[in-house]
């Protein structure tokens, strides 16, 4: 069997050449069709509609076609912004983090950075997960957080972006407390020490506090450090005078309950699992 060029004519060939190429150009004009180059000012409000409606997902696309249309006006360095936040409202967090890195990017002194870098920060903080799974958004949406209070701590972002951290690193310390609970309940007293060391040190002014110093006593008394469990102790009593932990901790040193000086009901590590 010949190939099928083999013993084509050179008027054949010609014609077939001919009709690619009207075929070519008829894929072009339709290509010019779709695309209608308009007014900025046109786009933008449509896409303002978009957004007005609901269509989050189609704002996202319009605002997008400003910059495609119109790249070098102002129009644009708005435009995307607001593709940055069509998207975190539609829960497209991925694609809300990669334009308003961009706009960072290109814009690092325009005057809508803070914005770029709190939607940024809400767009890895409206993923964390929960205490049991991994961490990895909770880091990334502290790191960004951070960095918008740092680089613009008098912004009008930065209030809400402090309120959000303080519970990105309750949320982190809940995290810590969850494996060193996990090493204390199976013997492994070190390990389940420098968890808890890792809440006081990093996370201090958190919910967890009084439970680590409580848990640090725990195990300074399970490996015979009676000393240095009661030195974890008083500060706790020193720090939280009225939390149960102090309660506990003062049961687990004594040997015998603070509120009614009797020995514990459970033996002598009193509550050791609140759950």
């Amino acid at each position: 069997m010949r190939p099928w060029n083999v013993g084509m004519t050179r008027a054949a060939l010609a014609v077939t050449v001919v009709a690619l190429a009207g075929l070519l150009s008829g894929c072009a004009a339709d290509k010019s069709q779709d695309y209608v180059e308009r007014p900025v000012e046109q786009l933008y409000n449509e896409a303002v509609d978009l957004l007005a409606k609901n269509d989050l997902k189609g704002a996202a696309k319009a605002f997008d076609e400003v910059e495609r249309q119109h790249p070098y006006s102002s129009w644009a360095n708005k435009a995307q912004v607001m593709s940055a936040f069509s998207h975190y409202q539609a829960g497209e967090y991925d694609e809300a983090i990669l334009a308003a890195e961009r706009f960072i990017e290109l814009h690092p002194g325009s005057p809508d950075a803070p914005y770029a870098y709190y939607l940024k920060g809400l767009s890895y903080y409206e993923q964390i997960s929960q205490v049991s799974r991994d961490q990895k958004m909770t880091v990334r949406a502290q790191s960004s957080l951070q960095e918008l209070m740092r680089r613009y701590p008098e912004s009008e972002y930065a209030r809400d972006a402090r309120i959000k951290l303080d519970l990105v690193n309750d949320h982190l310390a809940g995290k810590e407390m969850e494996v060193g609970r996990y090493y204390l309940k199976r013997g492994n007293y070190m390990a389940a020490i420098n968890r808890f060391r890792a809440v006081l040190d990093t996370y201090q002014t958190t919910s967890h506090a009084p439970e680590a110093l409580h848990r640090l006593a725990e195990s300074y008394t399970a490996l015979g450090l009676i000393e240095e469990a009661r030195q974890v102790a008083t500060v706790l009593g020193h720090n939280f005078p009225n939390s149960p932990w102090y309660l506990d901790s003062y049961q687990t040193v004594q040997g015998v309950r603070l509120d009614t000086g009797e020995p514990p009901a459970t033996g002598f590590f009193g509550r050791l699992w609140p759950f």
